[in-house]
């Protein structure tokens, strides 16, 4: 009787152990990148990750040395049909439009006042400086932060109608914690502004602000009321695009990544710079190519322009993502 009693506990606990050795089992060999169709392109980012991190491989590097850096605007989150801190500053142009009477008549921001965005961009690069100059600067660091919070919480994409950070690319979220996962230290090197992207993202792609290097204006201590205060002034310190990201990287982070990933000629140097150096080196570029579920652009856009590092992406070994092709989803909000 004992031995008819014990006999359905050990099948049961038996039965047990099968399920939980093979559920450890799938858990441990999880697709890491879900949103990724299988394929060539992902399987080079696989294979990449498992030769650096794999002790033992000849192209082993140490976790201090597996640095990733990655732009923002058009690789991480969308672009189109502006930057989204443009639109930021065309909202904040408005704000603070009853402050500045002289901007009814005055370029870029009576363009911007009257809504005219290709008025408001005929100025070019000395039109947008002028923009963020007005908008971002002369204001304290803490000032500008909790703005950009405001922000972010209420405004909407003009045409995708949802809020800017819902518009990150979940394929590239995948990606920050598969590297993460192998001991990379992950980065966003930004032509947009170092303090905007600041602000969002830990929350958003679980990068700290003191890994996200970007372009930015001079700063001056101060005491107002007598609280220290850092003031964020109306110049340039540092454009951080083109021949600007390697100058960045070098400057905030001081070691050359060995993974790298842009989606325009913004990102070429970045690229170029990075890849040429000794030991395993990856370079991405993420190529719109998706006009149904995002933008489909290149070479012709304005925005997110990529035609150079198009052209060269085969000789220079960079691995070239097509949007429509290799991403199951595109969005969060697209998943299942």
């Amino acid at each position: 009787m004992r031995f008819v009693n014990v006999f359905p506990r050990l099948v049961c606990a038996g039965l047990l152990l099968l399920l939980s050795t093979a559920l450890i089992s799938t858990s441990a060999h999880a697709d890491p990148l879900p949103s990724w169709q299988d394929g060539p392109t992902k399987q080079a980012i696989v294979d990449f990750v498992d030769k650096v991190t794999k002790k033992g491989s000849p192209d082993f590097v140490p976790p201090n040395e597996r640095i990733a850096t990655i732009d923002n605007d058009g690789t991480l989150w969308s672009e189109q049909p502006a930057y989204f801190q443009l639109f930021y500053a065309i909202d904040r142009v408005k704000e603070l439009a009853p402050k500045h009477p002289e901007w009814k008549t005055q370029e870029p921001f009576a363009s911007i006042l009257k809504g005219d965005m290709k008025g408001a961009l005929a100025g070019g690069e000395k039109g947008l400086l002028e923009i963020v100059a007005a908008t971002h600067g002369n204001i304290t660091t803490e000032e500008f932060n909790k703005s950009v919070k405001r922000w972010l919480k209420t405004a909407k994409h003009p045409t995708k109608k949802q809020p800017y950070t819902t518009l990150v690319f979940q394929p590239m979220l995948e990606l920050l914690d598969y590297l993460r996962a192998n001991g990379f230290k992950t980065f966003i090197v930004s032509g947009g502004g170092i303090d905007f992207v600041r602000v969002f993202s830990e929350e958003v792609y679980g990068i700290p602000p003191e890994q996200v290097v970007g372009s930015s204006l001079k700063a001056r201590y101060e005491v107002r009321d007598g609280k220290p205060v850092l003031v964020k002034l109306p110049d340039i310190y540092l454009i951080d695009d083109k021949e600007g990201k390697p100058v960045g990287i070098h400057q905030i982070i001081g070691r050359k990544p060995i993974f790298v990933a842009g989606n325009s000629d913004g990102d070429y140097q970045m690229l170029e710079w990075a890849t040429a150096g000794d030991g395993p080196r990856f370079g991405m570029i993420v190529h719109h190519t998706d006009a149904e579920r995002e933008w489909a652009y290149d070479r012709n856009s304005p925005i997110g322009k990529l035609n150079k590092a198009l052209d060269d992406a085969g000789k220079k070994g960079w691995t070239l993502v097509d949007m429509k092709s290799d991403w199951k989803v595109v969005f969060p909000s697209d998943k299942q």
